[in-house]
Order: structure tokens, then sequence, then C-alpha cells
């Protein structure tokens, strides 16, 4: 039976239309249909996001390349689940009023125009979009320690962002410790804990998704990544901490 699609008028035959991919079935606009939008629209929401960090954290090399090569229709797309993570950390931050920075370096110089503080304050509002500045620096660095492995500066940044992905879920995870500590010094001691943390699950995943290497050169290379990344940076800190001075 031909049926003619309501939505560009094209005769197909099946479930969907060839042409643009709008059901045959097509429900009124009723309290179950809203009903019902709701839901799916949750569920795929929470499997995405829960298929996704199981994947992560159990497998997150193989998987990241696997969807590079196409197997993508489980995954919660990268980009998007990066700015979901990076808000949930920020409102937690901001809801439990979570003190991230403390000066443990002295007084302030007064004759500075560099106020640390603010600079802080600045970078933690701005945190979804410096999540994501982020990951095309350390795409450069991946780009350059791993230019021999065959893919190009989109995918790297793809496996980036899965990182980048990976690194805000341990952050959300470790959301009870930084409040137990908000404002005092020991805050310090497990940022610095999260930095390891994140560097053994890069290298984890690099391990994984480069998996025709060996671990020892996976780690330098990873390693290497890492300094890439600091070293453009901090070179972007310093030039931006000269503007400021001199303003």
């Amino acid at each position: 039976m031909n049926i003619t699609c309501k939505n560009c008028h094209q005769t197909f035959k099946g479930h969907y239309c060839s042409n643009c991919g709008q059901t045959a079935e097509t429900h009124p606009i009723n309290l179950h249909f809203l009903w019902h939008d709701i839901q799916k629209g949750l569920l795929h929401f929470d499997s995405g996001i829960a298929y996704t960090a199981k994947q992560l954290f159990t497998r997150p090399g193989h998987s990241i390349r696997e969807f590079i090569e196409g197997k993508r229709v489980k995954h919660f797309k990268p980009i998007s689940l990066v700015m979901v993570l990076a808000t949930a950390y920020l409102a937690l931050i901001h809801l439990l009023h979570i003190n991230l920075i403390v000066n443990t370096s002295g007084p302030v110089d007064p004759d500075s125009d560099v106020d640390a503080v603010k600079i802080g304050e600045w970078l933690l509002a701005h945190f979804a979009w410096i999540t994501l500045a982020f990951i095309p620096i350390h795409t450069i660095g991946t780009v350059i320690a791993f230019r021999k492995q065959g893919y190009n500066f989109f995918e790297y940044f793809v496996l980036n962002t899965y990182k980048a992905a990976q690194k805000l879920y341990v952050a959300l995870l470790f959301i009870p410790v930084l409040y137990y500590y908000s404002g005092v010094p020991a805050i310090n001691t497990v940022t610095r804990i999260l930095l390891l943390i994140d560097f053994v699950l890069y290298f984890w995943t690099n391990e994984q998704f480069f998996n025709h290497l060996s671990k020892t050169k996976t780690f330098f290379l990873t390693l290497l990544t890492h300094l890439i990344f600091w070293f453009i940076v901090i070179l972007i800190g310093v030039i931006v901490l000269l503007i400021l001075d001199k303003g």
C-alpha cells in the first residue's frame, strides 16, 4: 500500500518516508502525544548519557574508536555531552557554594593590577566554554604527538571531546569531596589528585584507542601531548596577564 508523506508529499511504502524519514503514522497533537514525547525524550537522554558513561569507564578507547568508525546510535553526541556535564558541574558548584579558589601564596600585591581571585572566578563562571576551548588545544597536542597514526584533526577532536566528558564525569563524582574541603587549602590537594586521575584515564583511553602501539610508547606520547597542551595554555595565560597588567 502506497502512503503519501504528510511532511514532503513523497509516495512511499513501509513505516518511514524514504525521502525525509518521517513516520507513516502521525498522531494528533493532544495530551497523550505530549506525554509520549516527554517520556521518549527523557529516556533517550538518560540512556544516552548512561550508555556513554559506561563505555568511557569500561572500554573508553575502543568505544571512541568505534564511534569514529561509525558505530554511533547509542552514544550521546560528544560536544552536547560535554556541555551538559559542564553545566551540571557548574550548577552544583554554585548551588552548594563550593569555593575552589584558595590563595596559599600569601597577601596579594596591592601594586599589581592582576587579581588572581577575580581571574579564577571568571574562569569558573565560563567553565563550560573554557572546557570546550581546551579541547582543540589538547587536540593540537594529540595531532603532534600521534601524527603518524592515520587520524585527522577532527577525529582527534572527537577523541579529546569524549576525554573531556570522561574528566567531567569524575569531577561530578568528586563533588562531595570538593564540598567537604570547600574554601580550605586542602582543596588544592584534591585538585591535584583530580589532575592525576585525569592523566591516568587519558593514558588508559589512549592505550585502548591506539591499541597497535606499545604501552610504553603510548605513555610517553600521552605525556608529550600533555606537555604541549600545558605549554600552549601557559603561553596564552602569560600573554593575557601581560595584556591585563598593561591595561
